[in-house]
């Protein structure tokens, strides 16, 4: 069956048009698995890598990797650009993911992911093993717990505006390469975190965003980064950026912050991508 996949997917890439809808089906639209469903986009020509990106509270996986903002430049690059659908939230629109250690647990995302991964690799001749996972908002926060849970998953790991929730997490499962993204200025997921329900932050049942910086300092443990400063840092271009290279054989970790709010800033994906290639 794997062999059939592949044969369909080097097909779908010698007769679709540029960037068009991958049809899983009779008619474009999302790809089915037993856990859930996704949508991809693939560049003209064979791809080089994959990108697999994750929607923020309210959103979906079509409408975050819509070709007008960074998917498009990353297709652009080479890149297939997947775009899996969080859980479907009750009594609300949209989707979310399941991840927050004081939430309710819908679906073993970490399976979902990965299984997303597997099968968009086996349909659309993708390489698995070099597919990074990003994510915005409440999916960067879902990219740092996946990370965090199975850091051998994916390839790289980029997050965007989104970080660890509290109570944060004591270790990890392993060291990880991993660019987190933030705004300055953000008041939706500032740096520092905020309460969401309204209860007092030291309720234990209160829901509360995580500390970016704490997460920094997390990844620095774990990656076994020899001390807490930076050892580099780029002050010119939109971002602003430092990186720990002082850590263990294999691991690399970087933190970019831009002057803007809670938002996908532009440029981000360029940066991204040359990180990533440059590893």
């Amino acid at each position: 069956m794997k062999t059939l996949h592949r044969l369909c997917a080097t097909f779908a890439l010698l007769v679709t048009a540029p960037m068009a809808w991958a049809d899983c089906g009779k008619t474009p639209g999302p790809c089915e698995i037993d856990s859930g469903t996704y949508h991809i986009t693939l560049p003209d020509g064979p791809p080089k890598g994959a990108i697999m990106f994750l929607h923020g509270y309210g959103g979906n996986g079509a409408a975050s990797i819509g070709q007008n903002g960074w998917a498009g430049r990353a297709l652009a690059r080479g890149y297939a650009v997947i775009g899996p659908d969080g859980d479907p939230m009750e009594g609300r629109a949209g989707r979310s993911w399941s991840f927050h250690p004081l939430g309710p647990q819908v679906r073993d995302e970490t399976a979902f992911l990965t299984a997303v991964r597997d099968d968009a690799a086996a349909r659309f001749g993708l390489v698995a093993d070099s597919m990074v996972l990003a994510g915005f908002s409440i999916g960067g926060s879902m990219t740092h717990y996946l990370a965090c849970a199975a850091p051998d998953a994916f390839a790289a790991y980029m997050p965007v505006g989104g970080a660890f929730w509290r109570p944060h997490p004591d270790t990890c499962a392993g060291p990880v390469k991993l660019l987190h993204t933030h705004g300055w200025t953000d008041t939706t997921v500032p740096l520092e975190g905020r309460v969401i329900d309204g209860r007092d932050v030291n309720d234990p049942q209160a829901f509360v965003q995580g500390d970016v910086f704490y997460a920094m300092q997390l990844w620095r443990q774990i990656n076994g980064c020899v001390q807490l400063a930076a050892d580099r840092f780029v002050t010119t271009g939109p971002f602003l950026r430092r990186a720990w290279d002082r850590c263990s054989p294999g691991t690399a970790l970087e933190f970019a912050l831009f002057e803007g709010g809670h938002k996908v800033p532009e440029g981000w994906i360029d940066m991204a991508l040359d990180w990533r290639e440059g590893l």
